[in-house]
């Protein structure tokens, strides 16, 4: 039996502890929203935080993270992850959608670590992120404006 809190709530899973992560939340907890992608770590799609901080979780296997804290693209409520949802919605990042949730969860998690990222660090700090619609340049903007947001910046629109 391993024990294991998602967005604050406490599972007890008899799950082989081999077990991707992903699977367990997906399969075993029932929360879709985060997405398998390339079931190797690489594309993003299936990032989720683990001790406030973002993982690969179709990489992980559950017993890395057993009794910890995994917050998955459901349970994002922190002030990051508020201003970068408010970020994608504003600017309409999202084209189909399916790599959003790791996008959102890796992006927070960038601004939880620096809230005045610049435009290489940004850019740094979403690579790895894949998206096939290539939205890239909204994505980019979208951070900037959650960061702007938290720091109680103008955006650009509200200045011009």
């Amino acid at each position: 039996m391993i024990t294991l809190e998602i967005n604050g709530i406490s599972h007890h899973l008899d799950v082989d502890p081999n077990t991707p992560l992903l699977w367990v939340i997906r399969d075993s907890i029932g929360l879709t929203g985060t997405k398998y992608g390339c079931g190797q770590g690489l594309c993003g799609a299936c990032t989720v935080h683990f001790n406030d901080q973002p993982i690969r979780s179709c990489v992980t296997p559950l017993s890395a993270v057993a009794g910890g804290t995994i917050t998955t693209i459901e349970g994002l409520n922190s002030k990051e992850g508020q201003a970068v949802q408010a970020a994608w919605e504003k600017l309409e990042v999202a084209q189909c959608g399916y790599c959003q949730s790791g996008q959102i969860m890796t992006a927070s998690g960038l601004l939880q670590n620096n809230a005045t990222p610049d435009d290489e660090t940004i850019t740094a700090g979403m690579t790895g992120n894949i998206c096939r619609c290539a939205t890239y340049h909204r994505v980019h903007s979208a951070v900037k404006e959650a960061a702007n947001t938290l720091a109680g910046k103008a955006t650009v629109e509200e200045t011009a």
